[in-house]
């Protein structure tokens, strides 16, 4: 990747489109949000591909991240909840569970900072009917 620095903050070209980063919101994305964003979609990501191949019937997954920062250490990122709402059907609260640790164990983004930033994941159930 290669990055250009500009007056109000960082730009690159990516794949999909050009992605800025600034510490002002009206210039970017700030870098916390991108932290974040990199963690759920991950980890979101690899639940989907586990619940694919047991061919787990669902038809939604929603992540709802929360931060706990630090502001006597630079806004430091001390704490990432993430809230996963699946819905689908016949969907068991144990296996989905057990689906979320192995989600854990294979997300690149989280093995990466989990020395350093406290992750806590919830899973909530919707079932859809027939």
């Amino acid at each position: 990747m290669e990055f250009h620095l500009k007056e109000c903050g960082i730009q690159t070209e990516l794949q999909f489109s050009e992605l800025c980063v600034s510490g002002n919101e009206e210039y970017g994305f700030r870098p916390f949000q991108l932290m974040v964003a990199s963690i759920a979609g991950c980890s979101g990501s690899v639940l989907r591909k586990i619940l694919e191949k047991q061919r787990t019937d669902v038809e939604d997954i929603q992540i709802v991240a929360d931060t706990n920062r630090n502001p006597a250490e630079g806004n430091r990122i001390e704490e990432i909840s993430l809230v996963f709402t699946v819905k689908g059907r016949d969907l068991d609260p144990a296996k989905m569970q057990k689906n979320l640790e192995t989600a854990r164990k294979n997300c690149s983004m989280i093995r990466s900072v989990e020395d350093s930033i406290r992750i806590v994941e919830s899973i909530e159930i919707e079932e859809l009917g027939g």
